[in-house]
């Protein structure tokens, strides 16, 4: 008796998907939830109002964000613990992918207070499923490191990955990304651009990685970007590593790309896995041998 009077008196936190885009994508189920909800935790409480004004829905509404979200997150899970019914979502999406969420699960699921989930859009799936790249594997990562050292990490890890691999990225920094992504995975690496999914200018970009960066080089760049890189041709990646020498590539990249010779040094150091001193030193002893090529050539014409 005691377990059937402490399940009515616990409330339920509700992980609400809410549309990427079009708001036509929103689920019934999602509706109800957050009609019946007694209170809305809203990453931005403005665009939440957007989506409930659309919808005719006059529940309460409160900030979550990652600002707020380590105090806010206990403070919601006391209230469900209480019996009330929480409704979390983010601006766009499902809440707890790569937007604020998790610690709430974990602080409602310490207290034993039900977490069930309501799913709806999502622009990695969206995304993913109309890339024309496998869909049997994948990862997704979540957004890119805005730095680029870690976003070449990143991205050397991936090097010989037999699956789709999946990021969020900013508008403006994804030509710098495209750029990285040539150096470090090769020119010819499968890229898909997904932006603005769902939205009137939503637009796939597919291509080799090269001509997608030489493409968005052109162009400002606006809107949501899902990024998904194809596995990786072990012909190609053979012929990087083992058959172009350090002096090519740098050639290649400093024509291409129009890199200077610090820049190239550091892709190509990232790109093979070792220092950029030992990259340098490499660069170095090429120097003279490719000098000597060169009047050799002169000579014989």
């Amino acid at each position: 008796m005691a377990m059937a009077t402490e399940q009515k008196n616990t409330g339920t936190i509700y992980l609400v998907a809410t549309p990427i885009g079009n708001l036509e994508d929103i689920t019934l189920r999602a509706l109800r939830i957050l009609k019946e909800a007694d209170l809305i935790a809203c990453e931005d409480t403005r665009q939440t109002q957007k989506l409930l004004n659309h919808f005719g829905i006059t529940t309460p509404t409160i900030s979550y964000h990652e600002h707020n979200e380590a105090a806010r997150a206990k403070e919601l899970a006391a209230q469900a613990q209480q019996g009330r019914t929480i409704a979390i979502v983010s601006d766009a999406g499902m809440p707890a992918i790569s937007d604020p969420g998790y610690r709430i699960v974990l602080q409602a699921l310490e207290r034993k207070v039900p977490v069930i989930p309501i799913p709806g859009p999502s622009a990695l799936l969206a995304g993913l499923a109309a890339s024309g790249l496998p869909t049997d594997s994948f990862r997704f990562h979540g957004f890119l490191p805005a730095r680029q050292g870690q976003r070449c990490r990143i991205l050397e890890e991936i090097r010989s990955s037999s699956q789709t691999e999946v990021f969020y990225e900013a508008p403006h920094r994804v030509v710098e990304t495209l750029q990285d992504i040539v150096a470090v995975l090769g020119p010819s690496r499968p890229v898909v651009i997904a932006r603005e999914l769902t939205k009137l200018h939503e637009e796939f970009l597919r291509g080799r990685a090269q001509d997608l960066f030489a493409q968005l080089q052109q162009k400002e760049v606006r809107g949501e970007i899902t990024l998904l890189i194809g596995k990786a041709d072990e012909r190609a990646e053979s012929t990087v590593s083992t058959t172009q020498t350090l002096r090519q590539r740098m050639a290649e990249l400093m024509h291409e790309q129009n890199l200077d010779e610090k820049a190239a040094l550091k892709f190509v150091a990232k790109e093979r896995g070792v220092s950029k001193s030992e990259a340098y030193r490499q660069w170095q002893q090429a120097k003279p041998l490719q000098a000597a090529s060169s009047k050799l050539q002169a000579k014989h014409r």
